[in-house]
């Protein structure tokens, strides 16, 4: 387990650029040693400049932000002893493999036969011993991203930032690179801080989530935690496919609550962020988590009209009008028992009240 659980500390940060707009708002983050933590939100959420802030290359407008307990916001940025990896690769293209990454550890005057081992060790690493005579020019994308990495490591930094390293990259290769970089963490366990606007990759890598919007954290979670439990609206919509229903609360208890919908019928759901009758609320319901022909158990069951069927290999995935929401998801396991699956037929859809989540009105 991590030895030093604040090793990256943000706090009260606030970030603007023009004085007046704040693009980061009372960033409170705490991220452990070793953790692999990802920055996810949409364009203009905040996340990169929060790694711009870390990276040294912005300066918070107020709080400060601590590199094991050390605050560092008047450090330049080539002392704070980070990595980092670009979308761009940012590689020089007039030197060799071997020279990139050779340049860091130059820059900090250690000795030839020291440089000659790490460069090894590096390219060892990624997969790419016996490149180092290339030029990235004769390199791959996926290829010149690994030495990007390698050269982000090579000089076993404190902390590694990635700001969308695998933007660039073809949907096989990004995802052969999220795999070879979530083990190369696991194998060296450094610090690892990582951008994101793809949710997907943000699931595969971390160990925790930070859901940026407007400037804030709205969630920071593991993955499951992340995806099963949303605590509101934009998390539950942002991570993942999601049915929605709005309306009103009109019962409810400790574990339970009936809603009357806006476009008619009423549910039984899980009252996170609602506590009173007559609230409004967005209900969130996972498509997987609803079954055609549900057993006796599910508290809630109801009929839906199929109106478009997808075919994605291990799943079909399913378009019902569904108590006036005709934006339905379903995603039904590819199985005989399910071959009968029709446009226009009408079918019983059934869920439980405790994976419908009762979240703040949008």
């Amino acid at each position: 387990m991590p030895n030093n659980k604040e090793f990256v500390k943000f706090a009260k940060v606030d970030k603007s650029y023009d004085g007046k707009v704040l693009v980061v708002k009372d960033l409170n983050l705490d991220i452990a040693e070793g953790e692999f933590i990802t920055m996810l939100g949409p364009s203009g959420s905040g996340k990169t400049t929060c790694l711009m802030m870390l990276a040294g290359f912005e300066t918070p407008t107020n709080g400060e932000i601590y590199l094991d307990r050390n605050p560092i916001s008047n450090i330049p940025p080539h002392k704070r002893g980070i990595g980092m990896v670009f979308q761009n690769y940012a590689l020089f293209p007039h030197m060799t493999v071997y020279e990139n990454l050779a340049f860091p550890l130059r820059v900090r005057k250690i000795p030839k036969d020291e440089i000659d081992k790490k460069v090894d060790k590096a390219l060892s690493m990624v997969s790419l011993a016996g490149y180092e005579s290339r030029m990235p020019g004769q390199l791959s994308g996926g290829q010149q991203q690994r030495v990007a990495v390698a050269r982000a490591l090579v000089f076993d930094p404190a902390v590694v930032l990635m700001d969308e390293p695998l933007g660039a990259l073809d949907k096989n290769l990004r995802e052969s690179m999220q795999y070879e970089i979530k083990h190369i963490h696991e194998s060296i366990g450094v610090t690892v801080v990582y951008v994101t606007h793809d949710q997907g990759e943000a699931l595969t890598m971390s160990n925790r989530i930070a859901v940026f919007n407007d400037g804030k954290v709205q969630q920071l979670s593991s993955p499951d935690q992340l995806y099963e439990s949303p605590v509101n609206s934009f998390v539950a919509k942002f991570i993942g496919e999601n049915n929605t229903f709005v309306g009103e609360i009109i019962d409810i208890n400790k574990d339970k609550c009936k809603v009357k919908l806006d476009s008619g019928g009423e549910i039984f759901a899980n009252p996170i962020s609602v506590k009173s009758k007559g609230e409004k609320t967005t209900v969130s319901l996972r498509p997987e988590r609803a079954l055609i022909n549900p057993d006796g158990k599910m508290d809630n069951s109801h009929k839906g009209k199929i109106e478009e069927v997808i075919y994605h290999g291990d799943h079909t995935r399913v378009r019902l009008n569904l108590l006036g929401n005709n934006e339905f998801i379903l995603k039904v396991p590819n199985s005989s028992a399910n071959l009968d699956i029709k446009l226009g037929n009408e079918i019983n859809i059934g869920w439980n009240s405790a994976d419908a989540r009762a979240l703040d009105p949008k």
